[in-house]
């Protein structure tokens, strides 16, 4: 492997990259153990694939935004380092697949060039902040939250509070009470409002935590009905060292912020939470709500050459669906269905330098896997319409039921089951084809992911499919999982949708007929699918969907996964969405003298906060280690702190202090002061001594 240098200017990122150079070649030598490893790469972006030998990039596009620029830099780092092609995840990251390993580096050193992150799009951290695609022109929005989600994005990067938490941590912020960020299914979720304070207009939001999908699903709760502005930073900051400190460990399943909530009671979390405060890195964070004020207009001329339109009447139908007003006077916003998520560099280029005369230049990927386009006048759409037709792009019915969104699924991912992004093309084709009035209805939403994990939100779809199989006579047939009935009821609130029947994947769209052709018949006063769905109850669905699960009547081409052509057979292999878990003791203490650098790094530099849980994390690391090495299975942090006084301070092994708990817990109760700082890192020092010298000892051996 050659050795790799970059040049960038931005010494934090420069160090990023040095770093990943320097553990792949530590990796490759055998220097550093397979799971620590891991864990560093997720945590920058770089995540195993199902085909062996390669990596799955992501790049981290805060809300979804980027340039025209940045577009067609990633266009052209997949051309070089990948293959040609990118797909637009529902957290509005773009993926590129099947890089080498030993080239990482430099496809990050050429992102950045164009200031494009893959820090901690992966790993137990905090991800990708999403954001509605419309923030900033939507006409219902009581302000723009594009200023907030990139304030809490630049907050959090290497933060060193959320760079290690049991499970990663997903944030969304919605433009208005419709919710399009859809926060009721996230972490943490806001919504902004306005409210009238001693005579004056006061900014803040909607607060919510602990949403999730995966296998259990759950509904976020709300915290705050109204949360100034200034304080949504410092809270954010408070739920992250509460999660951090008391979340699972041990088993990744039971990881997320959801089971820590439920566990102890959303009264018991607030408790902890306002705990911090003290603590905390700023009580308040003034963010500059005007930083992204400024639009760069299109200004170019249009090509010469008459715009033709291959087919008027499609383009009719793709303005009522696909075409929105902005809040800005004269302005539409164009929205694109990309298949699967998918487009190709070559097209994404073709694209950039066609349109880049009428559109403004900040592309958002959307959570529906799509792309939009503003500040388009009204002149210039049928043009717009005329280039993305010439690119098999101007499929109308942006939202609609025809518009589905799917994981990766069998193509690339770990933990697929069975194959999710051909079912979607099938069933989106049905729909076109059969139903083509679903194309203008925005209520019912497909959604199939490729195993129960629900990156396809299944979850949540007024339909959802996941995979998975069933026997049937000693054969193994390829299965989608049925669900009915999950949706988004605005203001923070949704529905998660019920489990219903398994069926061979092959009949899913048969299954489709008979929910839609059945709504059509049974729909009472024009209600929505999700009303329907909620009169009608789960055992109606499983009725009318029975027929279909009878095994008896299968024909060959059920044993075939869809897009493939062999028989089916379950190929699972070990997902690295939530990092992994490391209980070498040696690799810990490695760890936690690592921390100490890092947090003497911070002090000096004068970021007394992060210096301060540096050295909370090498307090916790080093314990772990000694635990460990007493066969004493380590579970949250906390638990760490109870288990050594129970194992080594009430046994006299440790008489340093009266309570190992009491000493590393003044973290929570003292500001973050330079003093304080430097007192609380010599004490860590002292310990870590301990701990090496221990390590060391007869006792241990």
């Amino acid at each position: 492997m050659q050795s790799f240098r970059t040049e960038l200017e931005n010494p934090l990122v420069q160090k990023d990259i040095l770093e990943l150079e320097q553990k792949i070649r530590a990796f490759k030598e055998g220097a550093v153990p397979e799971e620590k490893f891991r864990s560093l790469r997720l945590a920058r972006g770089v995540y195993g694939q199902r085909q062996q030998g390669v990596q799955m990039v992501r790049i981290k596009l805060p809300y979804g935004k980027m340039t025209l620029a940045q577009w067609k830099r990633i266009a052209d780092v997949s051309d070089e380092f990948s293959t040609g092609n990118l797909h637009l995840t529902t957290r509005q990251d773009i993926q590129i697949h099947f890089v080498s390993l030993d080239r990482t580096p430099e496809l990050w050193s050429l992102l950045e060039e164009d200031n494009i992150t893959i820090r901690e799009a992966c790993g137990n951290t905090v991800r990708n902040v999403t954001a509605s695609d419309i923030a900033g022109i939507d006409v219902d929005e009581p302000f723009d939250v594009t200023p907030y989600a990139h304030a809490i994005f630049e907050y959090f990067l290497r933060k060193p509070v959320c760079q290690e938490m049991g499970r990663k941590f997903k944030i969304a912020l919605s433009s208005s009470e419709k919710d399009t960020a859809l926060i009721f299914m996230h972490d943490l979720g806001v919504i902004p409002r306005i409210k009238e304070i001693d005579g004056n207009i006061q900014r803040g939001f909607k607060v919510v935590v602990g949403g999730g999908l995966g296998a259990q699903p759950h509904l976020a709760i709300t915290t705050h009905e109204f949360l100034e502005e200034y304080l949504l930073i410092p809270y954010i900051e408070s739920v992250l060292r509460v999660f951090d400190r008391y979340g699972e460990r041990n088993s990744r399943h039971k990881a997320r912020i959801k089971f820590l909530i439920q566990q102890i009671g959303i009264d018991a979390f607030n408790e902890l939470v306002a705990g911090e405060q003290k603590a905390l890195t700023d009580q308040s964070v003034a963010i500059d709500s005007n930083r992204f004020d400024e639009i760069i207009f299109p200004g170019g001329t249009l090509p010469d050459e008459k715009t033709e339109i291959k087919n008027p009447l499609n383009f009719e139908i793709w303005k009522k669906t696909n075409v929105k007003n902005q809040k800005q006077e004269g302005y539409h916003v164009v929205y694109v269905r990309v298949p699967n998520g998918n487009i190709s560099s070559d097209v994404s280029r073709r694209l950039i330098q066609k349109l880049k005369p009428v559109i403004a230049d900040d592309i958002r990927v959307t959570i529906n896997q799509n792309l939009l386009f503003r500040y388009i006048k009204p002149e210039h759409l049928e043009y717009v319409y005329s280039v993305l037709e010439a690119e098999s792009l101007a499929a109308a019915g942006y939202g609609s039921t025809a518009d589905i969104v799917s994981c990766p699924g069998t193509d690339t991912c770990n933990l697929g089951i069975s194959n999710s992004t051909e079912l979607s093309t099938v069933l989106a084709q049905l729909i076109e084809d059969e139903f083509p009035e679903f194309l203008l209805n925005d209520d019912v939403a497909i959604r199939i992911s490729g195993c129960m994990n629900s990156c396809g939100q299944h979850g949540i779809g007024t339909i959802g499919f996941h995979g998975s199989s069933m026997k049937v006579k000693g054969k193994v047939v390829p299965a989608v999982q049925v669900l009915i009935g999950g949706g988004n009821l605005g203001s923070g609130e949704g529905r998660v949708a019920n489990k219903v029947i398994k069926l061979p994947s092959k009949r899913a769209p048969e299954a489709i007929r008979v929910l839609l052709n059945d709504f059509k018949r049974n729909q009472e006063n024009n209600e929505s699918f999700l009303d329907f769905t909620f009169r009608n109850g789960e055992r109606y669905f499983y009725n009318l969907l029975k027929p279909l699960a009878d095994t008896e009547t299968l024909a060959a081409e059920d044993y075939i996964d869809w897009g493939q052509e062999e028989k089916f057979a379950t190929a699972i292999g070990v997902g690295e969405c939530a990092g992994v878990m490391i209980d070498l003791v040696a690799t810990l203490i490695f760890e936690a003298d690592e921390k100490i650098n890092l947090a003497e790094e911070s002090i000096t530099n004068g970021a007394f906060a992060d210096g301060i849980y540096q050295a909370y994390a090498a307090f916790i690391n080093a314990a772990k280690a000694l635990l460990l090495n007493q066969q004493v299975q380590c579970n949250t942090q906390v638990g760490i702190l109870k288990d050594f006084d129970e194992h080594f301070t009430a046994k006299g092994l440790y008489n340093d202090h009266s309570g190992f708990r009491e000493l590393v817990l003044q973290i929570n109760q003292n500001e973050p002061t330079g003093q304080f700082a430097k007192t609380y890192l010599q004490e860590a020092k002292t310990f870590i001594e301990f701990a090496n010298a221990f390590k060391g000892s007869a006792i241990l051996n």
